[in-house]
């Protein structure tokens, strides 16, 4: 893995937080919508009008030929489903990431969403994926090798039993939407890098109520879990710190467990 790991300066850093700031609003504005009867690309359409709105850039539109408005992935849809005619049903979860431009610099972050009443099952998923980010944002510190990063989230998840995607992993982020370093939701084997105050991370757990292996479907895009069980997703954009991660994709938490009304 390359070491060569951007350092933002504090300008590079508010200009980033602008971008996270875009970012987040997004996600928290297509939440009223988010309803039994909706179609993803209903979610879609609206996420088209609230980047015109905010007059910015969208990061994944077009990427690689990428062609929705932001990734939308329903239940058994780990990352990267697009909008399209399938029907959000009572009792759904949807993963919605979004990543916006501001001035040339990039913000990225995802959560996952319940859909009317869901299982306790989902309740627990969502708030263990949650979880699980803010421990790994809390080792994102200065000096602290990168796989503790990963570690943190991995020693979280696993006596839970989920699953840990490990096709799919977080990156960094600046003035590209990824960049240098990749950041496994597990300890690797190999060597990660020391952190710098100022390193960018896009920390992003993808866990899943059964199997962590992956495929990906007919459109090229869309990856599911292979045994069909359900996943969630969570991400925040934050700057390393000297005591923590610093989130630049500030938002309301929307899976701590006192909400949803379930012990973890």
């Amino acid at each position: 893995m390359s070491e060569h790991i951007a350092v933002r300066n504090p300008n590079e850093i508010s200009k980033l937080r602008k971008a996270g700031e875009v970012s987040a609003r997004i996600l928290m504005d297509l939440m009223p919508i988010i309803k039994p009867g909706i179609t993803t690309k209903d979610i879609d359409n609206y996420a088209a009008e609230l980047f015109k709105r905010e007059k910015c850039g969208n990061a994944f539109l077009g990427y690689a030929g990428y062609p929705g408005q932001l990734c939308i992935s329903v239940n058994e849809e780990i990352v990267h489903g697009i909008g399209g005619p399938r029907v959000l049903q009572d009792g759904d979860i949807v993963s919605l990431d979004a990543g916006a431009i501001v001035d040339g610099w990039y913000g990225d972050n995802a959560m996952t969403v319940p859909v009317g009443n869901v299982s306790d099952d989902a309740k627990r998923l969502l708030a263990v994926t949650e979880e699980a980010l803010f421990r790994g944002i809390a080792e994102a510190r200065q000096g602290n090798p990168l796989s503790e990063v990963c570690g943190a989230i991995e020693d979280f998840v696993k006596p839970f039993g989920f699953g840990i995607v490990r096709e799919y992993v977080g990156h960094g982020v600046g003035r590209h939407l990824h960049e240098d370093p990749q950041i496994p939701n597990y300890r690797p084997s190999y060597h990660l890098p020391r952190l710098k105050r100022g390193m960018i991370l896009a920390i992003e757990p993808m866990i899943t109520l059964g199997s962590f292996r992956v495929k990906v479907l007919d459109d090229d895009w869309t990856a599911v879990t292979t045994d069909g069980s359900w996943a969630a997703h969570f991400e925040h954009t934050v700057a390393v710190g000297s005591r923590g991660g610093e989130i630049l994709t500030e938002r309301p938490r929307i899976a701590l467990p006192e909400q949803l009304g379930i012990t973890l």
